[in-house]
């Protein structure tokens, strides 16, 4: 098995970056792995830690249409370029947690997409030197307030609410470029979307080298690299799962945004 790295908090709030055992006990490094993180002699045992994303992204760039099929089931054409948007980190949660539905939409979509995590500063590199700089890959859902991107015309508000973009439940170093991503909701076998990630319009190694042409590109930054066809939306109650072969699986439950605490 490919080994798993992970981002947990202990129950005295303690933030750890670390190699997931078979155990499910965690060996503990002294910084993030991509900043070439060292095993420690402190060890992890299973139920006593959260797990968290797998990273704490300065920026998550994203890639809308990146697969024909999905641009397809949109009504529009693939972009000749890749289209970009960005997500707050604040959008950020882990796998296993809720995803807030905001009372502001009435429809709320799914959108699994494998992520790409960056390990090295990145600023205006060739496709071939971004392969050297993608660090590892994770899941992610670029959840989607589909009617308020209607709405807006742009995507800043539909795809920035706080819980938007589940990531985890860790990085894997690497991956066969046929993995398959499936997305299921609930406990219907079939899943709602399925394709193979080298379907995609842009590979990889182009968006990170197309992205460092706009924007630096900071160690632990994240990508998303689009989603396939079968976007659908989530209700109140909904458990949605989405898997990579090569990286496992991420879930998550829809529940209503809770009401602010009073001050």
């Amino acid at each position: 098995m490919a080994q798993r790295y992970v981002r947990v908090r202990t129950a005295k709030g303690q933030t750890y970056y670390g190699l997931l055992q078979l155990s499910r006990g965690v060996q503990v490094l002294d910084a993030p792995p991509w900043l070439h993180g060292q095993p420690t002699d402190l060890q992890l045992e299973p139920d006593t830690y959260q797990i968290l994303a797998p990273c704490a992204p300065s920026k998550i760039i994203a890639v809308g249409k990146n697969y024909a099929s999905h641009a397809a089931e949109m009504g529009t054409d693939v972009p000749k370029q890749p289209l970009l948007f960005l997500k707050p980190p604040t959008s950020v949660t882990a796998a296993g947690t809720e995803i807030h539905y905001p009372p502001q939409s009435q429809r709320v979509d799914y959108e699994g997409e494998l992520a790409l995590i960056i390990g090295d500063r990145v600023y205006c590199c060739t496709p071939e030197e971004a392969q050297t700089k993608i660090w590892g890959y994770t899941i992610a859902n670029d959840v989607t307030a589909r009617d308020l991107q209607k709405q807006d015309l742009q995507w800043t508000r539909a795809k920035g609410f706080d819980t938007f973009c589940p990531l985890g439940p860790w990085i894997v170093r690497e991956l066969s470029p046929a993995a398959r991503l499936q997305t299921f909701l609930n406990d219907d076998p079939q899943p709602v979307q399925s394709a193979l990630i080298n379907q995609m319009v842009f590979a990889p190694d182009f968006l990170v080298s197309y992205i460092s042409q706009v924007m630096t590109l900071l160690p632990g930054d994240v990508v998303l690299t689009g989603t396939p066809q079968g976007i659908g939306p989530m209700k109140v109650g909904d458990r949605v799962r989405i898997e990579i072969e090569g990286i496992g699986h991420m879930e998550n439950t829809i529940v209503s945004r809770p009401t602010p605490a009073a001050p």
